[in-house]
């Protein structure tokens, strides 16, 4: 891989003691990391799907219309036998949460949970109009094409899933409880992260919002149009772009961290927004602050994009766009309706958020739950307790784990000390090196 000579790219090791690897302009460069901050990731959680970097011919058998040929002949068809070409996996999803299963733990790890695909052929009372196309497999299985269906309202199917041990689970439980240095489990997130995003997306649009017609699924679930004859416009997917900022004070060496009424206890974070219409990323980075804080923002940095399909039902497309912001101004003010508390914290301080909180072991609890509820055991861990510090008694505060954009963001930060304050950090566009 060839670097641009200013931008080092930065590779985080699990390793001991962990280690992290500077490669810039050809030298090799390393420094050592707390163990909390020793994460790798080659990007975030909920992006690089798997399904969604392979694009099928679209004269294949594993295009979008060629599957939706043969999910309704399957669909349609009274034999169970399968297609033999192509071999069709169906996700089921209730109430937003996807149909998982999840293997015992081998000796020293974690459970680890799997999507739950299941044949077509235990849906023929719903039609293929109901299924969303999510793409086909790897080479090894390049005949494989992937479906997503919505069973809120199908009562009985609970009672299927219960015999095979499957499970319902929120993917806000799964996104804590997936090993984010496991790639394949990463890729597992991320299919469930866009499945569950077209689903709701197809739930919120079932209605034409120029004429107030009723909405059809076409191109295999991946577009929308209105039935009425002198509209029928063609409706797509849309995100919501989210700005999320780490506000930082150079001259006091501090950033402003936020806390919401919704946080579990003594959880900071970044702040955050939504994008008004006729406004740029850095224009809304620089509102939301002084909205929300009271605070004047200067210069604005992009840092990584992550896609966020765990947001309300009424929002499921988020796409939340990272940006470290440099505060002008430094008396907070802050907006009770948008937020509990705003303060600045030190590096130091914030350094120790991140270095004891045990992020690991509440991916484990997590993981534990989900195996748990796959067995039929109701389970009502609180994550929060697992963030403590080495002597077992509560932290005083901790950042969102390494599935959030803000941990990187703030993570990023307290590691510009450790990095020898390596300046070109917090300002490169490649997502490797940020993450």
């Amino acid at each position: 891989m060839l670097l641009p000579p200013t931008e080092p790219l930065i590779l985080l090791e699990r390793s001991s003691p962990p280690k992290i690897l500077i490669l810039e302009q050809g030298r090799r460069r390393m420094h050592h990391l707390s163990p909390a901050m020793a994460i790798h990731l080659q990007a975030h959680a909920f992006a690089g799907n798997p399904l969604r970097s392979l694009h099928a011919r679209s004269d294949g058998p594993c295009s979008p219309l060629s599957a939706l040929e043969a999910l309704k002949s399957l669909l349609l068809s009274s034999s169970d036998e399968e297609a033999s070409s192509p071999d069709l996996k169906v996700l089921a999803f209730r109430k937003g949460r996807p149909l998982v299963r999840s293997s015992d733990a081998a000796a020293d790890s974690a459970p680890k949970w799997h999507l739950g695909w299941v044949s077509p052929t235990k849906f023929r009372d719903i039609g293929a109009e109901s299924f969303v196309y999510l793409g086909s497999g790897s080479e090894e299985e390049a005949s494989t094409v992937y479906w997503a269906t919505d069973v809120s309202t199908r009562a009985g199917f609970d009672l299927d899933v219960r015999i095979e041990g499957l499970c319902f689970v929120e993917l806000r439980t799964l996104m804590v409880a997936t090993d984010w240095a496991d790639a394949d489990a990463m890729g597992e997130l991320a299919v469930a992260g866009h499945a569950r995003a077209l689903l709701e997306w197809h739930n919120k649009s079932q209605f034409c919002g120029s004429c107030g017609a009723r909405t059809i699924p076409t191109d295999a679930g991946r577009r929308k149009q209105c039935i009425n004859e002198s509209c029928k416009k063609r409706i797509y997917p849309r995100v919501d772009p989210v700005v999320i900022m780490l506000v930082i004070d150079k001259e006091n060496d501090r950033a402003l961290l936020s806390r919401q009424s919704r946080f579990v206890p003594r959880m900071w974070s970044c702040l955050a927004g939504f994008i008004e219409p006729g406004e740029s990323l850095e224009e809304a980075v620089r509102r939301e602050t002084w909205e929300e804080t009271g605070i004047e923002v200067g210069e604005v940095v992009y840092h990584t994009s992550q896609p966020w399909p765990v947001g309300p039902n009424s929002m499921p497309c988020q796409l939340m766009v990272g940006f470290f912001a440099y505060a002008k101004s430094f008396e907070i003010r802050v907006d009770k309706a948008e937020l509990e508390d705003a303060q600045w914290h030190s590096r130091e301080d914030v350094k120790k958020a991140v270095t004891f909180a045990e992020y690991e072991k509440a991916q484990r609890t997590a993981a534990i739950k989900v195996n748990q509820m796959c067995k039929g055991v109701k389970t009502d861990q609180d994550f929060s307790s697992d963030f403590n510090v080495e002597s077992g008694e509560l932290a005083q505060m901790f950042i969102p784990g390494p599935f959030a954009i803000a941990h990187h963001l703030i993570s990023a930060w307290v590691k510009e000390d450790l990095q020898g304050n390596l300046e070109a950090l917090p300002k490169t566009l490649n997502s490797v090196s940020n993450l």
